[in-house]
């Protein structure tokens, strides 16, 4: 038996080398409800080595808290959503209707592919396989596929992605075909009719399924086409590489936003500054310089995400992983908003860096952003959701916010607030979360990139595999991981040490390993037999951080908060579901005493995961109510650096951050004396 830690330069520099013996012996991941048997999860030359591969969509299912939550997503919009919102209704352009034909469709599907055949659902199924059915079957003879009323690149990126994941699931033999001719298509077309607007700055986004058909078929003109994409891209690279333009609240003047649409602009008048600084278009555009990466081979282009993300944190950053981009970059108050868009659409492109650079920071921010922001903006039963969710939300109201560009329905809990995109878009979130939890390795092994509930079948070296994940991080601390090969099987199994916790243990059938260093992959490689357990604990206490507008509290992923209680007033019907206000109905100006213990309490994980009502974990500390913290664009004016306080201390109790729908995230802190 052999324990090590790695980190990613020696790792990556070791994976050269593995290529050849990858392609000879590639990992497959065996057939989940349904799924087809996948092609090889390894980059063909000339594309770069990477230290991880995704497995097919398929090996991974969901359990415990975590099918749960995908339970109640299909129950609701998540899975309903084309029965009350006519935008998905039967005459979508993307059933052959004369309805909306552009992203919607393609949208839905990113989500509703992966969430149907992960829950082995029937319903959902038939529901994805009317829109795919006419996709594939109905493609031009030049090999343009969609609707005919809309020939716009953008959507069809998006559609892609969808077949993509619909073709390892079932390994349709029309996808390939489609796709290839596309492609050619595309390669002959763009020289006259370039890219523009949203496809111009998402470009890399169809890089994405177009390396994954390359991988299966080594077409030279694939790479071509990868090409010619790049160079008509926006280049995401350097925007960040030099002096970043767009450190505090965007000014709309410098960006072109003050002025009416003018001929010749894109739909609404945004012109590119405005585009470089959307906040969807940032969150797409954190994969481009590591997806690049894959084609180039170089160094610079597969660190470059690690820029980007350190100024959007400088400038933006906001306590939950993600930046304030209510439409726009917006600065760092924790009352700025970010979109439901951008959290789902960071997710995925964290997803895929993590895989192409083996780097564990990525999964910290991924489980953040999933385990914090995601789950926020919706309501329990996710039949509504916000456009935009702001750490410090004191009320959700049809009235002006402090947003950058956004409208007074930003922050209503609804059926499309503010504009329809995220209705369409959020559905990806939890499904491509699930099947990023486990990857396959470089080395000929497996890693548990991410951590949650759930059960994985695959093979090494043609030797199926079933491992079983039972936890209930992260609400709690320990990780119990089964490992059942069909016959004793080396191999080396990577887990990710969160770069958070302080203590980490890891034990194999009751013996202990070397404990795995934060921020990267401990790898044990043994000859593992059936009814191996690994059993893991990350612990960290709860901690005060501070940040540029006063000060949160976090105990590992999570991020708790002080919750408001909540009116919640229903503005209209919306068919199956309704728009709502929420308001507040106690105090929200609240500050931390400074110095006053944290004590943790756990509760049972009830069938709402992320619930106001029976939270699974509970922090409880000491505050003050403070005088000088005034209301500002209706909502809470930056924590005062000096808070003002009245009366004695108060026990207050903060949930994690997605259980609340209104609440204080970031405080200001009060001396004891």
């Amino acid at each position: 038996m052999h324990s090590y830690t790695a980190n990613r330069r020696s790792f990556l520099a070791g994976t050269a080398a593995l290529g050849t013996t990858l392609s000879a012996a590639p990992l497959h991941a065996a057939p989940i409800a349904g799924a087809a048997t996948p092609s090889p999860p390894v980059n063909r030359s000339p594309l770069a080595p990477q230290p991880f591969y995704p497995l097919p969509v398929g090996a991974i299912r969901p359990a415990g808290w975590l099918r749960r939550q995908l339970e109640i997503q299909a129950a609701g919009m998540g899975g309903r959503i084309d029965e009350t919102w006519p935008d998905l209704g039967p005459d979508s352009g993307w059933l052959g209707g004369k309805g909306e034909s552009w992203e919607r469709g393609p949208y839905f599907l990113d989500g509703l592919v992966p969430l149907a055949w992960m829950l082995d659902s029937a319903p959902l199924k038939a529901k994805a396989q009317k829109f795919l059915d006419w996709t594939l079957d109905n493609a031009a003879p030049s090999g343009m596929f969609g609707p005919r009323s809309n020939d716009d690149w953008w959507p069809r990126m998006v559609m892609l992605k969808v077949l993509t994941q619909y073709h390892e699931l079932t390994a349709d033999a029309r996808v390939i075909p489609v796709m290839t001719a596309y492609f050619h298509h595309q390669l002959a077309e763009m020289p006259k009719r370039p890219l523009r607007d949203w496809g111009r700055f998402r470009w890399q986004d169809e890089v994405v399924p177009l390396l994954w058909l390359y991988n299966r078929t080594g077409d030279p003109k694939l790479l071509e086409l990868a090409s010619l994409l790049k160079d008509q891209g926006f280049d995401w690279q350097e925007l960040f590489a030099g002096d970043y333009p767009y450190r505090g609240k965007t000014d709309k003047v410098a960006i072109g936003l003050d002025k009416p649409d003018v001929p010749g602009q894109i739909p609404n008048g945004l012109k590119d500054p405005a585009l470089s600084v959307h906040g969807v278009n940032n969150a797409q555009g954190l994969k481009a310089s590591p997806v690049w990466a894959v084609v180039s081979g170089k160094s610079e282009d597969r660190e470059a995400i690690h820029r980007q993300l350190d100024t959007l944190d400088r400038y933006h950053g906001l306590p939950i992983g993600i930046y304030a981009a209510d439409e726009h970059l917006a600065g760092r108050s924790p009352s700025q908003g970010v979109e439901l868009c951008a959290i789902v659409e960071a997710m995925y492109s964290l997803e895929l860096a993590l895989a192409i650079t083996g780097d564990a920071a990525l999964g910290d921010r991924i489980e953040r952003i999933a385990y914090n922001a995601l789950q926020a903006t919706f309501t329990d039963d996710m039949w509504a959701h916000q456009y935009d969710q702001q750490p410090n939300q004191i009320r959700c109201a049809h009235e002006k916010g402090p947003w950058t560009t956004n409208g007074p329905e930003a922050n209503l809990f609804g059926l499309e607030p503010n504009f329809g995109c995220c209705t369409a878009n959020f559905h990806q979130g939890w499904p491509k979360l699930v099947a990023s939890l486990w990857m396959a390795s470089a080395e000929g092994g497996l890693a548990a990139t991410l951590y949650g509930p759930c059960e994985v079948a695959t093979t090494v070296a043609g030797v199926p595999i079933r491992l079983r994940e039972e936890t209930g991080y992260p609400f709690r601390e320990q990780i119990v991981i089964h490992v059942d090969p069909e016959r004793p099987t080396r191999f080396p199994i990577a887990l990710r040490v969160p770069g958070w916790a302080t203590g980490a243990s890891i034990r194999v059938n009751g013996e202990a390993m070397p404990d795995g260093k934060p921020g990267e992959f401990a790898r044990i490689v043994r000859e593992w037999r059936a009814g191996d357990r690994i059993e893991l604990a990350f612990t960290a206490p709860p901690r005060r951080v501070s940040a540029p507008h006063g000060s949160y509290v976090e105990q590992g992923p999570l991020v708790f908060v002080l919750p408001i209680e909540e009116k919640w007033q229903k503005l209209r019907k919306r068919g199956l579901t309704a728009d709502w206000a929420v308001l507040p109905q106690s105090e929200w100006r609240y500050a931390l005493a400074d110095g006053a213990a944290i004590q943790r309490l756990e509760r049972p994980i009830g069938p709402v995961p992320f619930s106001r009502r029976s939270p699974p974990v509970v922090l409880v500390t000491q505050g003050y109510r403070v005088t000088n913290w005034p209301e500002q664009d209706n909502a809470a004016a930056p924590p005062p650096a000096e808070a003002h306080v009245e009366g004695a201390r108060e026990r207050l109790v903060l949930m994690p951050y997605a259980a609340p729908k209104l609440r204080i995230t970031a405080f200001p802190l009060a001396s004891s004396s």
